[in-house]
């Protein structure tokens, strides 16, 4: 997945113009992914009925997003851009079903609305500096990267391992603040390759390179906020 197609490598470097398309599609479609979420959100928070029939189906539904969003990206090179976009969307309206439950179990049942609008701002904040860093930096972040993406999954499995063995709140803290880190410095790293051409190299169409990058990007916000909410809501892990 993680293969050099960089124009860098082949050769190549995309103009000025080209780098800005390319991040501007990547950073619309993955706003609009985020809105789109944060509406699915916002529906299911306020609906105590839809919240219980979402986490009786919390296993389904885990398999379902974590194979499609899988998915689009490794098939992305084999089905068309507007499937793939449309893909997208469902995909980033089911998260939006788990945000929704994270939410509620933060700020509305817990009394602390206010977690979840720091939780928001932080990750904004951290989010936006480091796609700024991947746009300016002249230094490479490949040799990061796959460093970064392993560690992602390292995450997720501590974080399975954890949540089904353990119950420890000191390790939900420590691994919450390890992905803040990851996903950050992940999202710098896609922000350059979006930039330089990686992605359109990589599936031959400007298009499923935004699409592409949009999804990654989308990831990674969603990973920082859900991070910082396990953060700013304290003991209630």
């Amino acid at each position: 997945m993680y293969n050099d197609y960089s124009p860098e490598r082949l050769g190549v470097k995309p103009v000025a113009q080209l780098s800005n398309r390319f991040l501007t599609d990547a950073f619309v479609w993955m706003f609009l992914a985020v809105l789109l979420s944060g509406m699915v959100a916002w529906i299911v928070q306020s609906n105590l009925s839809l919240i219980d029939s979402i986490v009786g189906l919390r296993m389904p539904l885990f398999i379902a997003q974590l194979g499609l969003g899988l998915g689009i990206q490794w098939g992305i090179r084999r089905i068309n851009a507007s499937v793939a976009l449309a893909l997208f969307f469902v995909y980033a309206a089911l998260m939006g079903l788990t945000v929704g439950i994270w939410v509620w179990y933060y700020g509305t049942s817990s009394g602390n609305p206010m977690s979840v609008v720091q939780a928001f701002v932080s990750a904004s904040a951290a989010f936006g500096g480091a796609a700024v860093y991947g746009i300016v930096t002249r230094r490479s972040l490949a040799s990061i990267g796959s460093i970064l993406f392993m560690g992602a999954w390292g995450l997720f499995a501590a974080f399975l391992i954890n949540g089904l063995l353990l119950h420890s709140s000191t390790m939900d803290l420590v691994l919450s603040v390890a992905g803040v880190v990851i996903f950050t410095a992940l999202a710098a790293w896609t922000t350059q390759r979006i930039s330089r051409g990686d992605f359109a190299a990589q599936t031959g169409s400007m298009e499923k390179a935004s699409i592409l990058g949009a999804i990654l990007l989308y990831i990674e916000f969603i990973n920082i906020f859900l991070m910082l909410l396990r953060i700013f809501g304290g003991g209630r892990r």
